[in-house]
């Protein structure tokens, strides 16, 4: 007892010398500890994207006057039926071809925008119920709606400036800094939304702010926010595996339960009520007026019309551009006598020359005639909706088995990019513009160098996929596009992290490989502008009118694949990208 007291006594004293000459030693000579590091050091920059939104909204505002597409006739036409009809016509009236056909929440969205409309735009034309192609609205109303695009917009600004300045330290604010303005000068929102027309800003920004709010881990948030996006635009349904994922492994499964084998512990019931009343409540409120009214069938057959065919008029860069251009090739080599007697001795069906042309001629649409509806393929068999839903499934099932294991961050966006690639490359009438769901997501995963890769590629592919959207503008979209790629790419390159064995294993065979194909992509633009400008001299041009939308579409395809390909190889075998950051 005694010499324990004694050594006890005594050991106050000679810790406070031991601090004593550790405190000397540090003032003489820091240590590493003591010197602060990138990330901890206080920083004079301005993270902020007030000025970039300042700008592009000049921008925005000088393109006005330029093409537009059919989109802004859909949506001014959607304003004069939510004005003008009572709630219970609104998803019945057919007078335009161009119905209302997104779910409840954006239908409110353009009644509250009629609200808005002055006097002299209203004399414009812009609430008149007419058949297409008979409005006679001018300028004042394209003023009025490209205006509505710019404020709902600032959305996406908002949910942008929030995740930089939530993030902490100098490198992660520089890193957010370069996602948020990458996203939000987006060659595809200036495409698609300020010239050709739509509202993708404002629904981006409810699909950025679900994405915050895992970061956050706020999983209540993350359900109400994408309930609530679902109800605006329903394409974002092919993102719910990974959402339902997640917030069932975050806060509804037990973990350690189900790991050792009481399965009877393994679910959090609170929990799970208070997610699904979440979701009950946003779609009870959006849909009940209609639920009052009778017309839920009404508004579901708008909301999935699967009449509309496999393919849009110009195709998506996608598996079935690649489907349907071997269909096309196919079917000219088999149409030779020689060359279709040859390849039935080998091959188990092949139709007869007489078959193909037989089909040919029925005016069956094989895809190319830029119909929306059924497409028939001469050689290949047709595709089914089933064919394309148990694909898609498929492949998200796939990729949320990782996020059941490992529920961070990262595993949610990559999980969440991959969703939205098996809704692209195998899903049913996709559009072209949906390529920009895969790439908003995926654009908060770039930090690493073998995934920018794939990124760079992807967006490449992408972005270049949309040019076909604008029949004129050939400069401003080049060379947007062009500029943002080159200071985006030194940007991430600047920020990406270059893993240790990142030797060891090369998604694209694959740097070289990549770069040919994205230097590719300026002279395959080229050749299909020239065969435009040449069209009027050449009859062959004239006779072949979609085969520039082909090129288009199957190389960018190539491009989009390969991306899916890289990504998916990163994001099943290597487990050390997608661990979280400390």
């Amino acid at each position: 007892m005694s010499s324990t007291g004694s050594s006890s006594s005594h050991s106050p004293s000679k810790a406070r010398k031991r601090t004593n000459k550790q405190l000397k030693s540090a003032l003489k000579k820091p240590t590493n500890s003591s010197i602060p590091t990138e990330s901890d050091k206080p920083s004079s920059r301005t993270f902020s994207l007030w000025n970039i939104w300042v700008a592009s909204t000049l921008l925005k505002t000088l393109l006005f006057p330029t093409y537009h597409s059919t989109d802004l006739e859909v949506h001014r036409n959607w304003l004069a039926i939510t004005s003008t009809l009572p709630i219970s016509k609104w998803y019945i009236e057919n007078t335009s071809i161009w119905t209302l056909d997104y779910p409840p929440l954006f239908a409110y969205f353009e009644w509250l925008l009629t609200w808005f409309i002055p006097g002299d735009v209203v004399q414009d034309g812009i609430l008149q119920i007419v058949k297409e192609g008979q409005g006679t609205y001018g300028l004042k109303t394209i003023v009025f709606l490209r205006i509505t695009v710019i404020i709902s917009e600032i959305l996406l600004f908002v949910v942008m400036q929030w995740f930089v300045n939530i993030q902490a330290g100098v490198r992660r604010k520089t890193f957010a800094f370069i996602v948020a303005s990458s996203v939000v000068l987006s060659p595809g929102l200036l495409i698609v939304d300020h010239i050709h027309f739509q509202y993708n800003g404002m629904l981006f920004g409810l699909m950025m702010l679900m994405i915050v709010f895992v970061q956050l881990d706020q999983s209540y948030w993350l359900a109400l926010t994408f309930s609530v996006l679902l109800c605006f635009k329903h394409i974002n349904l092919y993102l719910a595996p990974a959402v339902f994922v997640y917030l069932l492994r975050r806060e509804c499964l037990d973990w350690e339960s189900l790991k050792t084998g009481r399965v009877s512990r393994a679910v959090r019931w609170v929990n799970l009520f208070k997610l699904g009343a979440i979701v009950v409540v946003v779609f009870g409120l959006s849909f009940a007026p209609f639920i009052y009214h009778g017309v839920i069938p009404n508004v579901i057959s708008r909301l999935f019309p699967f009449s509309r065919g496999l393919t849009h008029a110009y195709w998506a860069p996608n598996v079935w551009a690649i489907y349907s251009f071997n269909d096309k090739v196919l079917t000219s080599v088999l149409k030779v006598s020689h060359i279709n007697k040859l390849a039935s001795k080998f091959l188990i069906y092949i139709p007869s020359v007489e078959n193909i042309v037989e089909r040919l001629a029925n005016g069956a649409n094989n895809g190319t005639k830029g119909l929306v509806q059924d497409v028939q393929f001469t050689i290949l068999p047709d595709i089914t909706p089933r064919v394309c839903f148990l694909l898609t499934l498929f492949y998200d099932i796939l990729s949320v088995v990782p996020l059941i294991v490992q529920p961070n961050f990262k595993r949610f966006v990559g999980a969440l990019t991959l969703n939205a690639y098996a809704s692209f490359l195998f899903g049913w009438h996709v559009h072209e513009k949906a390529i920009m769901l895969i790439i908003f997501p995926f654009t908060f995963l770039v930090n690493e160098r073998r995934i920018l890769k794939c990124f760079m590629v992807l967006v490449g592919a992408g972005y270049v996929s949309l040019f076909p959207l604008l029949p004129g503008q050939n400069l401003l979209k080049w060379l947007y596009t062009f500029i943002w790629f080159i200071i985006y790419f030194v940007s991430f390159m600047e920020v990406s992290k270059t893993h240790a064995d990142s030797f060891s294993v090369r998604v694209f065979l694959f740097d070289r490989v990549a770069l040919i194909y994205l230097i590719g992509l300026i002279p395959m633009v080229l050749m299909v502008f020239f065969m435009d400008v040449f069209k009027e001299k050449f009859e062959v041009l004239q006779k072949f009118e979609f085969v520039g939308l082909m090129i288009y579409s199957v190389y960018c395809a190539t491009g989009v694949i390969s991306s899916w390909v890289g990504l998916s190889w990163l994001y099943f075998f290597d487990d050390s990208i997608w661990e979280e950051e400390k």
